[in-house]
């Protein structure tokens, strides 16, 4: 009984906790908000994974919804900052339904033009399993990008375009990067949610990226 009773407590503990760090979290990117001269809204958005759904770190599991939304300009750029969610299932050794909740940070800065489709990871097993099988990603002169990261488009001029000379040594600097372009979106995103004091730095990040695409891509 008593055993039943900690666990209870741990429970009860560990809610009342989240709560709190979700509310100081929304109230830190309230203040950083109002900081950047952006719009802030931490209510729970189902629109935002059908508005982006092309952006494939969007369209993962279900219960898709975005919150602690920041929108506005941000250094000339149109930019949309939020945390993500979605769900994926399991079943355990008994049959019974498991729900894992999965959270991230996602960063979208709007672009002049429509681009291909375009993604730029960080190499890991699971993108090594995906090229075994026929998935297989662009290959660029040096060796340490093509080492390091895997490129994927179906237009190979615009990912080599994409990653210039410029691009690649700024890649290699900040290996944990994750980019997609597609349509008139460039977007970062993040295996979690980023500490508040972080996003600001990565805001900077994206807009150092969208510095680095060749201009003569946004002529005609």
């Amino acid at each position: 009984m008593g055993g039943v009773i900690v666990v209870f407590i741990c429970i009860i503990g560990a809610i009342i906790w989240g709560i709190r760090a979700g509310k100081k979290r929304r109230d830190d990117m309230t203040l950083l908000a109002e900081k950047l001269g952006m719009d802030f809204s931490h209510e729970r958005n189902y629109r935002m994974a059908d508005r982006f759904s092309f952006l494939d770190k969007l369209r993962q599991g279900s219960n898709q919804y975005a919150f602690n939304l920041m929108s506005g300009i941000f250094q000339n750029e149109q930019i949309t900052v939020f945390d993500f969610h979605y769900e994926t299932y399991s079943n355990d050794s008994k049959g019974r339904r498991q729900t894992h909740h999965h959270h991230f940070s996602f960063f979208i800065l709007e672009l002049s033009k429509y681009f291909p489709e375009l993604t730029i990871a960080k190499e890991s097993f699971f993108s090594k399993i995906a090229q075994a099988v026929g998935y297989d990603d662009i290959d660029f002169e040096s060796h340490e990008f093509s080492k390091k990261f895997v490129v994927r488009s179906k237009d190979k001029k615009f990912a080599y375009d994409f990653c210039n000379a410029q691009m690649i040594d700024y890649l290699l600097g900040h290996p944990d990067i994750n980019i997609e372009v597609d349509q008139n979106m460039l977007a970062l995103g993040f295996d979690a949610c980023l500490k508040v004091e972080e996003i600001e730095t990565h805001l900077k990040q994206l807009i150092e990226i969208r510095s680095l695409i060749p201009d003569y891509l946004f002529d005609g």
